[in-house]
C-alpha cells in the first residue's frame, strides 16, 4: 500500500504489502538505483506482474459489484492503479530497482515524506481512483484499507512514525525470484536506517516472505484484517529497530 497501498502489501508475488521471494538468495550482480519517473510505466508493469493474484492488492479490484467485469478489465485496471502509484513514489517518495529488467522493484515513503497531498494525488493520477473503482471498490479502499493501514502504522510506530521508513511495496517478477533482488533492495534502506538510527516499517501481505523479513531483522509486530470481503483478508505488520537499538537492548 499508507498512501495508496501503501500496502509493503510488501512483495513479491507489498500494502509494502510486501511480496519479497522467500527462496533462498544468491547475491545479485546488479546495482540498485534510484526509479526515474520517466520509467515508471515499466515500474509498474513488474510490480502488477508480481501482486497480480495478491488478495490485498486485488482487495478493491475484485468487489461483487464487478462481477461482470472481465479478467482483462480485472488486469487494465490493476496495472494502471500501479502506475500512479509508482509514479506518486517516483516524486513524493523513493523508489528503487534492481535487475536487467525492472526485475525488482521497491516503493519507499522516507521520514517525513506525505503523499496524501493535493500536488501528489492529482499528478501521479491518484485521484482518478475515486471514478475508476466501483461503488464497494471505493468503500474497501478509501474508507476501510487507506484508514486501516494510516491508523495501524500510526500505532505501532508512535512517536518514531514522522522519523521512520516505510516500505510501501516490494515486488519481483515471476521469473527473477532467488537471485537476491528483494535482499537487495531492501538492505539498500536498512543500511542507510542503521546509519541514522531509524526504525523501519512494513506491512506484509504473503505470509511466507515473514522468513525472509526476519533474516533481514524485521520482528512481527501485529495482524490487521480488512473485512468487507466474502473472507477476511490478513496482512502483517512487521518493524526493524536500526542496529545500535538492537545492541543496546542486548547490552542492557
Amino acid at each position: 500500500m499508507e498512501t495508496v497501498k501503501s500496502a509493503t502489501t510488501t512483495i513479491e508475488s507489498m500494502p509494502s504489502m510486501s511480496q519479497a521471494s522467500s527462496s533462498s538468495h544468491t547475491a545479485s550482480p546488479y546495482p540498485v538505483r534510484v526509479l526515474d519517473k520517466k520509467e515508471y510505466k515499466q515500474a509498474a508493469l513488474s510490480l502488477a506482474q508480481a501482486f497480480k493474484d495478491d488478495e490485498v492488492i486485488m482487495y478493491a479490484i475484485k468487489t461483487a459489484d464487478r462481477k461482470n467485469s472481465t479478467p482483462e478489465k480485472d488486469w487494465k485496471l490493476h496495472l494502471y492503479m500501479m502506475e500512479c502509484i509508482v509514479y506518486a513514489h517516483c516524486i513524493s517518495g523513493k523508489a528503487t530497482v534492481i535487475g536487467p529488467n525492472y526485475d525488482c522493484v521497491a516503493l519507499w515513503m522516507d521520514p517525513g515524506a506525505n503523499m496524501d497531498n493535493f500536488c501528489t494525488m492529482f499528478r501521479s493520477g491518484m485521484w482518478s481512483f475515486h471514478w475508476k473503482l466501483s461503488k464497494e471498490g471505493r468503500k474497501r479502499f478509501f474508507d476501510e484499507f487507506l484508514p486501516l493501514l494510516h491508523n495501524t502504522k500510526h500505532e505501532v510506530l508512535g512517536k518514531e512514525e514522522a522519523k521512520s521508513w516505510y516500505l510501501v511495496y516490494i515486488g519481483t517478477r515471476p521469473e527473477s525470484r532467488g537471485k537476491g533482488y528483494a535482499k537487495a533492495l531492501i538492505e539498500d534502506i536498512t543500511q542507510k536506517c542503521d546509519s541514522e538510527n531509524r526504525l523501519a516499517y512494513l506491512e506484509s501481505s504473503n505470509p511466507l516472505n515473514l522468513k525472509l523479513y526476519g533474516r533481514l531483522g524485521f520482528k512481527f509486530a501485529k495482524k490487521i484484517h480488512l473485512m468487507r470481503g466474502e473472507k477476511p483478508v490478513e496482512m502483517d505488520i512487521m518493524t526493524r529497530v536500526p542496529v545500535m537499538q538492537q545492541l543496546a537492548t542486548k547490552t542492557f
